[in-house]
């Protein structure tokens, strides 16, 4: 268990109400609970945003109306027009991590996207969602997917095994990118923030304006992000659909 005064006491799992079913621990926790207010924030968002639908949107009507936008764009032009089907489930999988990674700025709560096992379990929920999307397309023909095109037989040997090696690897590289990049820039903001404590009120500026710097970065860092996971999860879904090598 993380000291209290440690820059990775913040990442630590906590239960908050336990629950024990045949043996599995199921107990909802401080993940749990940040998982639950991202998706009531983004439906109280979407919903507040968009009740008065006016011709001339607010502020609010804009933010929606943007986000919308942004995400139909990015599958159009990442996927086509195949792809507008699943644009639910893009803009879904983007304002989750993006509330999450957001939420997580907050003072005094929990960044969930810092967790491991979350980020790898919405990359394993893509990989095995478009996996089983291009072998219902494509059926065995799939298969030439991880056969690169106009490259000799010889070659294959060596390719084939690359490939395949490659393609499994994608839910581990999708997962670790926003895992580290969440855990990193928290914990770095947890060690300038325990400077500025420490040098006092005569030495502490200096840390304090990195913390400001650094907080900004971390905003900007949280969209960018929640935007490489959406469209890393559209290329994934257009290799899937059209055999793109």
């Amino acid at each position: 268990m993380a000291s209290e005064h440690s820059p990775l006491a913040q990442f630590e799992i906590k239960r908050l109400v336990e629950w024990n079913v045949g043996g599995l621990d199921v107990s909802f926790t401080n993940a749990s609970l940040f998982m639950v207010i991202a998706i009531a924030a983004i439906t109280l968002f979407l919903t507040w945003s968009m009740r008065g639908r006016a011709l001339v949107p607010g502020r609010m009507q804009s933010m929606a109306e943007i986000s919308y936008e942004f995400i139909a764009n990015m599958v159009k032009d990442n996927v086509g027009s195949e792809g507008r089907k699943y644009f639910p489930f893009i803009f879904t999988l983007f304002m989750f991590v993006l509330f999450c990674n957001l939420l997580g700025m907050i003072p005094y709560t929990f960044t969930v996207t810092s967790q491991i096992i979350v980020t790898f379990a919405l990359a394993a929920l893509v990989f095995v969602g478009v996996t089983l999307i291009g072998i219902f397309k494509h059926g065995f023909k799939f298969l030439t997917f991880f056969v690169p095109s106009g490259v000799p037989a010889v070659l294959l040997v060596i390719l084939v095994p690359i490939e395949v090696i490659s393609y499994f690897v994608r839910p581990i590289s999708l997962s670790v990118r926003l895992f580290a990049n969440m855990l990193a820039g928290h914990t770095l903001l947890k060690v300038f923030g325990g400077f500025v404590v420490s040098l006092g009120i005569f030495l502490g500026w200096l840390p304090l304006g990195f913390i400001v710097v650094l907080t900004g970065l971390e905003f900007l860092v949280a969209f960018l992000q929640a935007y490489v996971f959406a469209i890393l999860s559209c290329l994934y879904l257009n290799d899937a659909l059209h055999l793109h090598h």
